[in-house]
């Protein structure tokens, strides 16, 4: 088929091989569709600063600002000193940097590869997950559904966590698009943190 058609022109990401600290699978709508997304986090020495690459839309870029003022503001209870980030930068990283992404959807991915960094834990590679943060916590209902779990299915992602206020839409999206996912339905974040991350 190729010899008539050429290489193909676009490929689809599939599941990390791995865990690992910083990278964190999301799952947003690009114009290609439903897409799972790598968010990676790094740190570094440096003064504080939040440093965002990977052609990121302003609504990105305000879910990784408040994504981390969450962080900060709850350090002591994630384990983290109150001035962890005096001498230190945080670098948040989206790759296929080309595909311009947008939307408060990648909030929760955002966070988890920040905290995943922060405090040094992996996360685990057959999860991905979809959903807007707030500042005091809570997971607020995404769009794009269907597509996003199409993709997740596709990926052969084994978990996804979604926001409980979408769990009156799983009803309508067939059944084969869902099959083989097991949905984890969630409101805090807190309850995500107790997931995703491996245990040491």
């Amino acid at each position: 088929m190729q010899e008539i058609l050429g290489p193909p022109k676009y490929s689809f990401e599939m599941a990390q091989e791995r865990d690992r600290i910083g990278v964190a699978t999301g799952i947003a709508l690009t114009v290609h569709g439903g897409e799972i997304i790598f968010i990676e986090a790094t740190k570094m020495k440096g003064k504080g600063d939040l440093i965002l690459t990977g052609s990121l839309g302003e609504v990105m870029k305000e879910s990784a600002m408040a994504a981390l003022s969450f962080i900060r503001a709850n350090a002591l209870d994630l384990g983290l000193e109150p001035g962890f980030l005096k001498e230190t930068d945080i670098h948040v990283h989206v790759p296929a940097g080309a595909i311009p992404k947008d939307g408060p959807s990648a909030g929760l991915a955002i966070l988890m590869a920040m905290l995943s960094v922060l405090i040094n834990k992996e996360i685990k590679k057959d999860i991905a997950m979809t959903g807007e943060i707030t500042l005091t916590g809570r997971i607020l209902p995404v769009g794009g559904l269907r597509d996003k779990l199409l993709a997740a299915n596709r990926a052969e992602i084994r978990y996804v966590i979604i926001p409980k206020k979408n769990a009156p839409e799983l009803s309508i999206i067939p059944k084969e698009i869902i099959s083989g996912i097991n949905i984890i339905l969630v409101q805090e974040v807190q309850e995500v943190i107790d997931r995703v991350f491996r245990k040491s």
